[in-house]
């Protein structure tokens, strides 16, 4: 051995990848499990353990050969982390925070219970209580699983009785809560980075753009009000200094059409919303994640460009990886393309994402969707 320190990465696929490009010019060799053989991560360098995210045998191997350990995602085995932690393992972000944000119930339980802003929600064990929070929340909600659900998937708007029902029996089996419809302007993110000493360091307020409850569209910084960005700055600061441990953190949020700012959901981890960092940014928040978790000090945030515009890759079809067109997106101005190697294809896939840079939010955004346009997978 060459005597370089390991980072351990529970997760291999496009987060993990982009952390193991942060991580190789910075002297760090890394290891992932992954249940996918040549993973994305594995493809760009990083040693594969072929496993399951929750597999305890497999991250005792992964923290037997890393000095340090993190997540690319929050769907882990939390409880054989909390155990190395309690051993001396360099674990970050901290496996009790991870645990509280794997339940959404009880992620929006802990911020209520620090006074941080959120939609009134309730549990939902039953059809009962349903119909007594669609009144309660004056006839429009969100039914949400609590656990494993991402990218849009176990969230649904129920608006009567028939849609209750309907939700009830798509998530049957599965822990519910609900959440009042809130009739946001827009949806926000922050990306904020702690290093293991404390120091906190935030990239630009973003706007976030969903469609099918899926990201398709970040623009940076977002066009608000900079009353409203500071509110933002400020409740996600809030929020990382109740959770414990260093590391990159995602902070969604609400924009009311009052100004006011909410937090939808906290990503103990590196963002989809920071992906333009990679392009944008002196620092990328992938380089920061491994700067906070390793205790190197925290690189410059702030933007390199005037306007920035990232573009999710999502795919179109189910069946092999065919990438075509790439030639011409790769033409369009100040266009940086970023696909993950990741097959099969599937529909709505995140397959990869394009960021676009210029003098105006109008014309990155315009460079951005002409790449896209031009791209398919």
């Amino acid at each position: 051995m060459d005597g370089a320190k390991t980072i351990g990465i529970v997760g291999g696929g496009q987060l993990g990848r982009m952390l193991t490009l942060a991580a190789k010019p910075l002297g760090f060799h890394v290891v992932v499990v992954d249940p996918n053989c040549n993973s994305p991560a594995a493809q760009v360098g990083a040693e594969e353990i072929t496993a399951d995210f929750r597999d305890e045998a497999a991250i005792q191997k992964l923290a037997e050969v890393s000095d340090y350990l993190t997540v690319e995602s929050e769907h882990v085995g939390v409880d054989t982390l909390e155990k190395l932690a309690a051993l001396g393992k360099p674990v970050n972000p901290d496996p009790g925070t991870v645990r509280m944000i794997q339940d959404k119930f009880k992620q929006k339980e802990f911020l209520h219970s620090k006074h941080i802003a959120t939609a009134p929600f309730a549990d939902l064990p039953d059809e009962v209580a349903g119909r007594e929070l669609l009144k309660q929340f004056g006839g429009k909600m969100l039914v949400k699983t609590r656990h494993d659900a991402f990218d849009g998937r176990g969230n649904m708007v129920v608006e009567n009785l028939k849609e209750l029902r309907a939700a009830l029996q798509k998530f049957a089996g599965k822990q519910l809560y609900a959440e009042l419809y809130v009739p946001f302007v827009k949806e926000l993110a922050v990306v904020i980075a702690r290093s293991l000493d404390g120091d906190l360091l935030l990239y630009p307020v973003v706007e976030t753009i969903h469609q099918r409850n899926i990201c398709v569209e970040v623009i940076a910084p977002a066009q608000i009000h900079p009353t409203a960005a500071q509110k933002a700055e400020a409740l996600a600061r809030q929020v990382i200094e109740q959770l414990k441990g260093a590391g990159v953190f995602g902070i969604e949020l609400f924009l009311t059409k009052d100004d006011e700012v909410l937090v939808n959901e906290i990503a103990p981890r590196v963002h989809n919303s920071g992906h333009f960092t990679l392009d944008a940014c002196h620092t990328s928040q992938f380089e920061q994640h491994i700067r906070a978790i390793t205790g190197l000090p925290l690189g410059d945030a702030s933007l390199l460009t005037p306007a920035a515009v990232m573009i999710n890759v999502l795919g179109e079809q189910n069946g092999p990886t065919q990438v075509k067109g790439l030639d011409k997106a790769l033409t369009v101005p100040g266009t940086s393309v970023h696909l993950y190697g990741k097959s099969p294809t599937k529909i709505d896939r995140k397959m990869g994402h394009i960021t676009a840079t210029a003098d105006t939010i109008e014309k990155a955004r315009r460079h951005a969707r002409r790449a896209r346009k031009n791209l398919t997978i």
